[in-house]
């Protein structure tokens, strides 16, 4: 195979690997690329090596997507293959006969790749929306703000950040281990999404602190070479909490991600915008970022109105250019720097 061909090749691994483990729509996998790469091909190498990369990953062994989603994907692969090929490939009925005998759990498993080689990897209820909160998946604007601190680790290394709503927690996990805080406190509101957050956490590898109030008293020093960040997670209420108690965490950096969802979120979150910005550090108040997909205009005119009569400045991000996750290509999204 020429070097060209190979290069090819790899980017299509790399395009179908990416999206299986993190169990992104079928209809965004590069199928158009395979048919033409197995129309010119005689053997069933690329179509081994894609399953090794994705239903027989090591990650999807040891954490497996939904059983829907994995029969899914293989009954499409097997179809590609037939649409070209007259002799089956067992390998692939083998696994798809694997997928069809097991029983599809409550929870399924995501898993996204970092650049230093590490992934994070997520369980998340397999509804969009389940127990009343859309804090049990992951959305599009967690990844792109995720994508953004792995660009940016200055902003995060040795300080704490304080992230409002975290749900399912791929953004601050993705922080603590690429960019090297001093600590992080993942938050929300819901028991659920406490709970599902505090075992992706564990799932990581992270140990949590036993009591956020006692940590939040008694912070500790931290060195530089300090490999793994103070990691807690607090039950937070904007409507309700006070500014002494976001004070007591410290922050350095605030961050949001995905949170506006209508009018009473929005003025819920300027709310504990204003509260934090009392949160003086010394002598700073924290920086403070929000990403959102722009789904609705009106409610992100809202937000900045509503920012502006908190009178919190801000500043648009300028939109980056790598794109390490698999998000909506067409979503359209922004981070918020504001001044607190």
């Amino acid at each position: 195979m020429a070097p060209e061909e190979r290069a090819d090749a790899a980017r299509l691994l790399w395009g179908f690997e990416r999206r299986f483990l993190a169990a992104r729509a079928l209809r965004s996998f590069p199928w158009q690329s395979l048919e033409e790469k197995l129309r010119d091909s005689s053997g069933s190498e690329l179509l081994l090596d894609i399953l090794q990369k994705t239903v027989k990953h090591p990650l999807c062994v040891k954490h497996p997507p939904s059983v829907k989603y994995s029969r899914s994907f293989l009954s499409e692969l097997i179809r590609k293959h037939e649409a070209v090929h007259t002799e089956p490939l067992d390998e692939l009925y083998q696994a798809l006969a694997e997928v069809l005998t097991a029983e599809e759990p409550t929870h399924c498993h995501r898993s996204y790749l970092l650049p230093s080689g590490d992934s994070v990897t997520l369980c998340e209820s397999t509804a969009i929306v389940s127990h009343g909160t859309t804090g049990l998946v992951t959305w599009n604007a967690a990844l792109y703000l995720a994508e953004w601190a792995v660009e940016n680790p200055a902003v995060f290394t040795h300080r704490t950040a304080l992230e409002l709503g975290s749900g399912a927690g791929l953004t601050g996990l993705a922080i603590c281990k690429t960019c090297r805080p001093r600590a992080y406190v993942f938050s929300d509101c819901h028991s659920r999404v406490l709970e599902q957050l505090r075992g992706n956490v564990l799932l990581n590898g992270f140990s949590l602190e036993p009591s956020i109030d006692a940590w939040a008293q008694h912070p500790g020093p931290h060195t530089p070479e300090a490999e793994r960040p103070r990691v807690a997670v607090a039950q937070l209420d904007w409507d309700t909490v006070t500014a002494p108690q976001l004070a007591a965490f410290q922050p350095d950096v605030i961050l949001a991600a995905d949170v506006l969802y209508g009018p009473e979120t929005v003025l819920s979150l300027v709310g504990v915008l204003r509260k934090l910005s009392t949160c003086r550090k010394d002598q700073r108040a924290p920086d403070a970022y929000v990403a959102f997909t722009i789904r609705n205009p009106e409610t992100c005119q809202l937000f900045t109105t509503e920012l502006g009569r908190a009178g919190i400045p801000w500043e648009e991000v300028p939109r980056h250019n790598q794109k390490l996750f698999p998000y909506e290509e067409h979503s359209e999204m922004a981070i918020l720097k504001l001044t607190l």
